[in-house]
């Protein structure tokens, strides 16, 4: 049941899967050993009982990939799937009016994780992905996360590195405590060109029955003038988000977390 090192099968499994990226969906047995740090023939042996339960796949060229058993499972169980369910009818609206990328975002660990996306073929340059990560401080998501979020997480994130894509993006310190009570002044995050210089971001807060932001919805459009008349668009939809969440009031832009 454990190596060696008294590590469990669960997290050499674990490890397996960590190896995947979006960048790299399929991955040899080897280049999984060496990115998992196990040994070949351990791999090879616990890839092959993946694969022979549906977590892993094998193309023809013999490269491992996600099984389609494992996303089976995980869209069945998925904690967000209500949330990306009622977001959807919003998020189409938006984006019959705006024409470029929307997103739905939620706050895990000191990331931005973006569920759901819907773009267009001709939409401005956009970096972010379902199931793709960004840093808290470099997008408009992850501003409005990051503004109403726990006292313990800005302290965290205020103290790290942090990340600068453009000479736009929030990296120090202050800067980014100005701008995150500029987001809960406002109600929402207006950011050109922070991970882009060509893009500009707009979010607003999501809340669930109790109040608490549990999301950020916002869009990606190019970085010119036209695009604060986008703002109560994004702020409307957000609203009815949470309404149909069961927030009391549909939103509660004065109720800020306690600042750092």
């Amino acid at each position: 049941m454990n190596s060696p090192h008294q590590e469990s099968v669960l997290s050499r499994t674990a490890r397996i899967f960590e190896a995947f990226s979006q960048e790299e969906p399929a991955l040899t047995v080897s280049e999984i050993a060496r990115r998992a740090r196990l040994h070949v023939a351990t791999t090879s042996r616990l890839v092959g009982e993946l694969v022979a339960h549906g977590f892993l796949s094998r193309d023809d060229d013999r490269k491992v990939r996600i099984g389609v058993r494992l996303w089976e499972l995980v869209t069945r169980a998925a904690p967000t799937s209500s949330l990306r369910d009622a977001a959807m009818p919003f998020m189409e609206g938006v984006h019959d009016m705006v024409g470029h990328h929307v997103q739905l975002g939620v706050l895990d660990s000191d990331d931005v994780l973006f569920l759901e996306r819907l773009s267009a073929p001709s939409a401005v340059v956009n970096y972010s992905r379902i199931a793709g990560r960004l840093p808290l401080n470099v997008s408009s998501s992850g501003l409005v996360l990051l503004g109403h979020g726990r006292a313990d997480l800005k302290e965290r994130v205020l103290s790290g590195r942090l990340t600068a894509c453009t000479p736009a993006t929030p990296a120090t310190p202050a800067r980014l405590r100005a701008i995150m009570a500029e987001v809960r002044r406002q109600g929402y995050a207006f950011c050109p060109g922070y991970v882009h210089t060509e893009a500009l971001g707009i979010a607003a807060p999501v809340r669930d029955a109790g109040g608490a932001v549990v999301a950020a919805l916002s869009v990606i459009v190019p970085n010119d003038r036209d695009a604060t008349t986008l703002i109560p668009v994004v702020r409307m939809a957000a609203r009815g988000l949470s309404r149909a969440l069961g927030a009391r009031g549909g939103g509660h832009e004065g109720c800020a977390a306690s600042e750092v």
